[in-house]
């Protein structure tokens, strides 16, 4: 592998939750009054800042705040996430990389409290040299935790491989120099992941075809 650090992405890559994530917006729309998702929907319209794809599953936030409706969808899923698994294969491929001497990150936009906690809850946290999550629940971004990221790992760039499921960890890897590849089996589909020009995989066994041939 020509790799020597991995990041990992943890929700949609690492951690199977988009079927409970579409039944989480769900519910808040319901309780509004609103047309619900599909998984097809869903799939086509999440982006992150989280903020956006709200707007784009019908809220306009003039009348109830986003913050109000971000921390609603936050509560249930903190009390019901361990409903959710890790993506089949995933521990598999994480230790696979790590027999092979090789280090590994997890950089999310989940809150940083409760991404160790979980990230330790399913046994991955003597993998990863570092496990990186903002320090609110808003799922603003992590560019500048990317940043942070690579200036502690002091490798070259193009020795790093950030694998996600989201157009914004192809942006966040880009902005870092890093190299990515994309799981379509996430949060967004595989015709907006494949506009990225970057290598788009069905799940873990391409991946693992991918990183060991």
């Amino acid at each position: 592998m020509k790799y020597k650090h991995i990041i990992w992405d943890w929700n949609g890559t690492l951690f199977d939750d988009v079927h409970l994530c579409l039944e989480i917006i769900n519910n808040v729309l319901r309780k509004r009054n609103m047309e619900t998702l599909s998984l097809q929907k869903y799939k086509t319209i999440f982006t992150i800042p989280v903020e956006n794809y709200y707007k784009k599953a019908g809220f306009n936030f003039e009348d109830e705040s986003f913050e109000i409706v971000g921390k609603e969808w936050m509560d249930e899923y903190e009390k019901r996430k361990y409903e959710a698994a890790l993506t089949k294969g995933a521990l598999e491929t994480v230790k696979k990389i790590y027999d092979y001497g090789i280090s590994q990150s997890i950089l999310s936009a989940y809150k940083q409290n409760t991404l160790e906690e979980i990230v330790a809850k399913f046994g991955l946290t003597k993998f990863m040299s570092n496990v990186v999550g903002l320090n609110h629940i808003y799922a603003t971004g992590k560019l500048e935790l990317g940043k942070s990221l690579i200036k502690k790992l002091n490798n070259g760039t193009n020795e790093i491989l950030f694998i996600g499921d989201t157009l914004h960890d192809f942006e966040v890897a880009k902005e870092l120099g890093a190299g990515s590849v994309l799981l379509s089996s996430g949060h967004q589909n595989k015709q907006t992941l494949l506009s990225c020009n970057v290598p788009v995989l069905d799940d873990f066994s391409e991946l693992n075809l991918f990183l060991f041939g």
